[in-house]
């Protein structure tokens, strides 16, 4: 039977699992919440993070190459061997794609549910994560058991308003309900110190200090516009007035060999030989076609690089247009290019978006200190019980 806090000693800190999905930019965030929460002063937070690795086998059987049935097995079964081991105070659930399955969890344990995107913002923009729609009447059981989902949570934390008001507007949730916590960067690890490009343990390899370096890191080459950006580049290096430029693409993806692009395939989320490059650059472009909140535009801002990224998702959050970076629309390659010759140009210009960025993100988008705050609805959450 598990623990009850009735049990425990006064002051002890509560028993928190936190069901982290572990897909896309999600992995990074779940290694910053364990980093900041291991450290909480009022809770004791066990990991269960939801690999999307699926074994051969599991292909042959009916339904669990799905991923939000996956997801949420397996979220499940973690949360239920968690419950009997320890005891749980209070759960905190990113995404709602695992908590679909966590119904009978969710009403037994206070809940604080974490988004990055609804499932109708995910549905507008499935076309370019490979997503269909449904019939009509699956696509209507599909929204119900979400708002079944969401109003099950004691609370909701999202990163963006974005977000927010697609629960308020889609779904009929009361904004009271719904707090916007961003995912937020590790600053002190990220940002540059007074010396200048260089953090202590960093190396840049040798770059030409004379050549300006454009960055692009995401795994999914073409919904994060790889090709739009490979083509304004090509257009850019034919003019005489733009000066010597790279491009570093920092992808899984398979690119082919081409003058004045440098592929890394091998860099790990917050490692130091990415940092190192994030530092050595000079531009940060991200193109997207379809995204949410893109944790890469928080890193390159916290770094001071000038941004060009596409309209798309809660983008503009980070990215304010003219202030803290440039906007496109997704897709339109003049405008790219437009946009690149800009802040290859203009050094006063970088310098300008480089600093807007930098200020917007330590003010925002700081992982510690979002961290904490979520570490704070927690402990409400828990105070107030689960939802009936």
């Amino acid at each position: 039977m598990a623990k009850s806090r009735a049990h425990r000693p006064p002051g002890s800190r509560l028993h928190a699992a936190l069901v982290v999905e572990q897909t896309l930019g999600h992995v990074t965030y779940g290694q910053n919440l364990q980093a900041v929460l291991a450290g909480h002063p009022l809770i004791d937070p066990t990991f269960i993070l939801v690999t999307y690795d699926m074994p051969k086998w599991a292909a042959r059987v009916p339904g669990y190459s799905n991923w939000t049935v996956r997801s949420g097995l397996r979220a499940r079964r973690a949360v239920r061997a968690q419950w009997r081991h320890s005891g749980i105070d209070v759960m905190f659930v990113h995404t709602h794609v695992p908590a679909l399955l966590l119904g009978r969890w969710m009403r037994r344990i206070p809940t604080v549910l974490s988004l990055d995107a609804t499932s109708e913002q995910f549905d507008r923009l499935g076309v370019h994560y490979s997503h269909d729609r449904s019939n009509f009447l699956v696509e209507r059981y599909k929204k119900r058991a979400a708002k079944w989902c969401f109003e099950r949570a004691r609370h909701i934390v999202v990163w963006s308003q974005w977000v927010s008001d697609s629960l308020v507007s889609d779904y009929g949730l009361d904004p009271a309900n719904i707090t916007v916590v961003g995912p937020g960067v590790n600053i002190e690890l990220w940002e540059r110190n007074d010396a200048g490009s260089h953090d202590a343990g960093l190396d840049d390899a040798g770059l030409d200090d004379s050549v300006l370096r454009v960055l692009f890191v995401g795994g999914d080459l073409h919904r994060k516009g790889a090709p739009a950006l490979m083509e304004a580049a090509r257009r850019l290096r034919t003019d005489a007035s733009v000066p010597p430029f790279e491009v570093h693409l920092v992808t899984t993806g398979r690119v082919d060999p081409e003058p004045g692009v440098i592929v890394h395939d091998d860099m790990k989320p917050n490692s130091p030989e990415l940092r190192a490059l994030y530092h050595s650059s000079h531009v940060f472009c991200l193109p997207t076609l379809g995204d949410c909140l893109p944790m890469v535009l928080c890193e390159a801002g916290v770094v001071g690089l000038a941004v060009i990224a596409t309209d798309v998702g809660a983008i503009r959050e980070i990215v304010v247009h003219e202030r803290t970076g440039l906007l496109v629309e997704p897709g339109d390659v003049d405008a790219l290019e437009m946009a690149l010759r800009r802040v290859l140009t203009e050094p006063e210009l970088r310098e300008r978006l480089g600093s807007a960025a930098q200020e917007l993100v330590r003010s925002r988008f700081d992982a510690r200190a979002n961290a904490m705050r979520l570490g704070e609805i927690l402990v409400e959450a828990a105070s107030r019980g689960a939802s009936t």
